[in-house]
Parts: structure tokens; C-alpha cells; sequence
């Protein structure tokens, strides 16, 4: 098991960004979904938690075969998701990833959103807050990103927003913008596979650093659509986008439940969670990348794994792409998510 915690400064208010999370997961989700592959919304519906209140279950179906890595392809199944769980009590939310082809594999995330920039030490009051952790600060303007995933206009060195006045985001931004806020995820990864398990949780590590990475820029950038929404509108543009997603990547019927009654609280399987993190595909190759934009190193892009050698090692170096595990969120992200 590998724990991180990330920290990701947003310039918004923590009660707007409840509206700009679910905007954002909605519609990447929609964006990169294609015939037979991407997020399948299976249920999404009011959840009453008896210690966390009122909040939001959703169950969602990521489907990646085509971007699996090739060692991956050979071993599961043409039809492959990974199932995700989200309970959504926002400020707090929780997210859960599993695939039945791999038991020994799973991601948990666990997230609360406060009005700072990121300050909080004891934030998490959780069986993990103990455990020896990294806690990794992730700048949404100036940290690096696979170029593939670059958009200049989700470049928030240059973006201003027309209806907030907020941006450009410049160097050290996090000192001086008022409103800020932060979101803190405690970040579980298991792969518990002797030989191999190191390796492929520090990998994924540092693919959901760029997930999250992605969902919050563009969470961001998209503000002024989204700024004005009210709760009832997000989640009746949450329903229409659902809808149109299952379509399009060949469910048939479109498999969602979506209820307008609060149901009563009853015992699911895992903790509450959030919303999921957004899958995202490479971007158009018409693109231009600035090449003297400031950028931090970002995770590996591609994985390999070879056959193993006698003496149980495993060598080889990054060769294929993982595929982003999801927000939505949902909390998407982005997945949140």
C-alpha cells in the first residue's frame, strides 16, 4: 500500500467549487467517451448517511480496454471497466476503484475541501491519518502536464475569467489570491502482487497526480460557464449529460438511475465518496504547445512490464500508456471527485 496526500489550490470559494466540480466531471466525461469506451453512469441518486448527513451515491462503469498498456490487453477481457463508487457529503467525499480482473487492485480516495491555501497538517481524522504519508502540493497553473493534454486555453498563466475578474495566475499566486481554497485527498493505492507491487503503485501515483492536475485546471477554466449555475441546474445538466454519455458510447437501454427522493439510509459496502475524477484522451494533434513554458516534472507517460527473470526481478522501463482512472469525478474527479 502506497499513501500520498495531495493539496490543490484553486482561485474559488469552497461552496462554488461544489458547482464547478460536477459541471467539469460531466462534461470532460462526455468529451472523451466514444462508442464502447468511456464513463457509464450505472446509478447516481440521493444517499442519507447516518453520521455524514445527506449526500450523493453514484456507481459508475469506466471502460479503457483500448488504453490499456499491451501487457494489460492480453490478459483481460475485450469488454473491460473498472468499477468506481462515489458517496458524495461534500465538503466530504470518498471514492472507491476496483476491477474485477484484478483483486488485488485498488485506489481509495478520500477528500475534504476548506477556504485556505492548503495550511491544514491534521486535516484528516481517519484510521490513515497516522500512517507515515507524502504530502504533495499540485499547482493547477504552473506544474507540468503530458503535452498531449495541453489546451491553450486551459492555460491558467493566461487565462482571465470574464464574469469573476479572477487570473491571470502568476508565479506564487497561491500567497496572494483571495478567494482560495484548497482540496486535501488522501490518496490509497493497493496492488498487492509480490514483485511487482512497488512499482506499479508508484506509477499510478503519479498518473492520478496528473489526473487531478487536469480535472482542477479545467475545472477552472470553464468557470464562466458554470459560475452562474445554480445546484439544481448542475445536477439537471448532470442528467442530461448522463443520458447522452451512455448513448454515445453504446449502452443500450442507457443504464441510469437517477432518483428525485432522497432515499433512507441503508448499509452499502464501502465509505462515503466522491465524486469521480474525469477520464481524459489525448488531445487534438492541431494544438500548438508553447516550448518555453515553465513546467515541473510530470509522471511517466507509458509502463511496460517484461517477463521476469530467473532471479524474480522484473526489468524494463515505461513504455505504454495507463489509462487515466476516473473524476467523476464525479469529485471526473476529476474522476473527483
Amino acid at each position: 500500500m502506497l499513501l500520498k496526500e495531495y493539496r490543490i489550490c484553486m482561485p474559488l470559494t469552497v461552496e462554488e467549487y461544489r458547482i464547478g466540480q460536477l459541471y467539469m466531471i460531466s462534461k470532460h466525461s462526455h468529451e472523451q467517451s466514444d462508442r464502447g469506451e468511456g464513463v457509464e453512469v450505472v446509478q447516481n441518486e440521493p444517499y442519507e448517511d447516518p453520521m455524514h448527513g445527506q449526500g450523493q451515491f453514484t456507481e459508475k462503469r469506466v471502460y479503457l480496454n483500448s488504453k490499456l498498456p499491451s501487457w494489460a490487453r492480453a490478459v483481460v477481457p475485450k469488454i473491460f471497466y473498472v468499477t468506481e463508487k462515489a458517496w458524495n457529503y461534500y465538503p466530504y467525499t470518498i471514492t472507491e476503484y476496483t476491477c474485477s480482473f484484478l483483486p488485488k487492485f485498488s485506489i481509495h480516495i478520500e477528500t475534504k475541501y476548506e477556504d485556505n491555501k492548503g495550511i491544514n497538517d491534521n486535516i484528516f481524522d481517519s484510521e490513515l491519518k497516522d500512517q507515515e504519508r507524502e504530502v504533495c502540493f499540485v499547482d493547477i497553473a504552473y506544474d507540468d502536464i503530458p503535452e498531449r493534454y495541453y489546451k491553450e486555453s486551459e492555460d491558467l498563466r493566461y487565462f482571465k475569467s470574464e464574469k469573476t475578474s479572477r487570473g491571470l495566475l502568476q508565479e506564487g499566486w497561491r500567497d496572494t489570491q483571495d478567494p482560495i481554497m484548497c482540496s486535501y485527498k488522501l490518496v490509497t493505492v493497493k496492488f498487492e502482487v509480490w514483485g511487482l507491487q512497488t512499482r506499479v503503485e508508484q506509477f499510478v501515483h503519479k498518473v492520478i497526480r496528473d489526473v487531478l492536475l487536469l480535472g482542477h485546471r479545467q475545472a477552472f477554466a470553464w468557470v464562466d460557464e458554470w459560475i452562474d449555475m445554480t445546484m439544481d441546474e448542475v445536477r439537471e445538466f448532470e442528467r442530461t449529460i448522463q443520458e447522452a454519455t451512455n448513448q454515445k458510447i453504446g449502452i443500450f437501454p442507457p443504464s441510469i438511475s437517477i432518483s428525485e427522493t432522497p432515499l433512507a439510509s441503508c448499509s452499502l459496502s464501502g465509505p462515503a465518496s466522491a465524486p469521480s475524477t474525469p477520464l481524459y484522451t489525448d488531445a487534438p494533434e492541431s494544438l500548438s504547445v508553447s516550448k518555453d513554458r515553465p513546467r515541473k516534472k510530470s509522471a511517466p507517460e507509458t509502463f511496460t512490464l517484461t517477463e521476469t527473470s530467473p532471479s524474480g526481478e522484473t526489468p524494463g522501463s515505461p513504455t505504454e500508456p495507463l489509462p487515466k482512472s476516473p473524476s467523476t469525478s464525479s469529485d471526473h474527479p476529476e474522476v473527483d471527485d
